[in-house]
């Protein structure tokens, strides 16, 4: 639980002990009520993380850096060798020339017919022994006459079987154009870019590594902006929406953070009987990924939580292992109190106090070291 010390009375004395001066405080104590909060540990993990694996067999011929190198979008991390693809690329280059020029033949072929009909060329006639030119004026019109043959369906045909020619080889063209296109998709799978603004943060390989489709190759993050991932129950998910702020405390610093909720998951674990939530940290956090995160859950409906909460620079710390305080009297007399201590607040600033003071006792804050019973401080 977390809470501010409120309606507290600061008095700013010189303490006299034994004709020495000290510049203490003293702080009149009171009763705080807050709701319950439960700390659910978590971990710290970056925006956006993403793991590089190969999509393509090879030998690592390449990679960009090591964790902690940074990196812009677009920016080429690993490379897989591409010899054999180069290969393949130059055979079906070739294939594609050999179509492009079938597609050529096909379309003189069909301009032919167009333009100069077989059934027009009376050396195809079938002739009496006569010159072609008998036949061509007089054999063709008598055939057609006579009902052996038909020209005109004859030259359809021809022409039809020409257009299919061409057809044919246009699908061959497009056939190569595709199979030079796969070849450079997987030409670029053997390349792995940053998709984003990012580092590295772990290298699962090194160059000269042989490696297969599906293979992990870096993991790739964007840190500039830093959450909080952690499990939270069932039961406590109807505190939280999006948009939330709660607190949160990092290892690396022990300050209070506040923390957005920036998603929450749609489903339950099975298992744990847990959702999980990911929230946001301020720009500038003091954190890396894979930190120990404590992040503080509301309870909703619950019950007003009643303590005290005093300074830890109140609690003299030379009594042993029983934790005390100095407490005014009604002469203004400091005497020793023994206190039971509860749980660290405002990130060890403070503690809640379970017995040993009321509300409004007056407590020595910043107490003299050499304080001892029987030394009377005034005013």
């Amino acid at each position: 639980m977390f809470r501010r010390l409120s309606s507290t009375f600061v008095l700013s004395i010189g303490l006299l002990i034994a004709g020495q001066a000290f510049s203490s405080k003293i702080i009149e104590v009171g009763a705080h009520k807050d709701l319950e909060q439960v700390l659910l540990g978590g971990s710290v993990i970056p925006y956006k993380e993403v793991t590089l694996s190969a999509q393509m067999p090879g030998r690592v011929e390449y990679l960009a850096g090591n964790e902690g190198d940074a990196f812009s979008a677009g920016a080429l991390l690993v490379s897989i060798s591409d010899e054999s693809l180069l290969a393949k690329r130059k055979s079906a280059i070739a294939q594609y020339d050999q179509a492009v020029a079938s597609l050529q033949n096909s379309q003189v072929q069909y301009n032919r017919e167009l333009w100069s009909p077989k059934t027009e060329n009376a050396t195809q006639m079938p002739g009496m022994g006569l010159p072609g030119m008998f036949d061509q004026m007089f054999t063709k019109q008598m055939g057609d006459t006579m009902g052996y043959g038909d020209t005109d369906v004859q030259r359809q045909a021809d022409l039809y079987n020409q257009g299919a020619a061409v057809n044919q080889a246009q699908s061959q063209v497009r056939s190569a154009r595709e199979a030079i296109n796969e070849i450079d998709a997987s030409l670029r799978d053997t390349r792995s870019i940053a998709p984003f603004k990012g580092m590295i943060i772990k290298k699962l390989v090194e160059e000269g590594d042989t490696v297969q489709p599906g293979m992990p190759l870096i993991s790739y993050a964007n840190t500039d902006y830093i959450r909080i991932r952690t499990e939270v129950p069932v039961r406590l998910i109807s505190s939280l929406k999006l948009g939330d702020t709660v607190r949160a405390f990092l290892d690396v610093s022990g300050m209070v953070i506040p923390a957005k909720v920036a998603q929450i998951y749609p489903l339950a674990d099975k298992s744990k009987h847990t959702v999980t939530v990911k929230f946001d940290l301020p720009i500038g956090t003091l954190g890396v990924p894979g930190m120990y995160a404590e992040v503080a859950i509301p309870v909703k409906n619950s019950k007003l939580n009643t303590s005290i909460i005093i300074p830890r620079t109140s609690i003299l710390e030379h009594m042993g292992s029983l934790p005390s305080v100095l407490v005014m009297n009604s002469q203004d007399i400091a005497e020793m109190h023994v206190i039971r201590l509860g749980k660290k607040v405002d990130g060890g600033k403070s503690y809640t106090v379970l017995s040993g003071l009321k509300p409004g006792d007056r407590i020595v804050d910043h107490p003299p070291k050499n304080w001892r019973p029987g030394l009377q401080i005034k005013y």
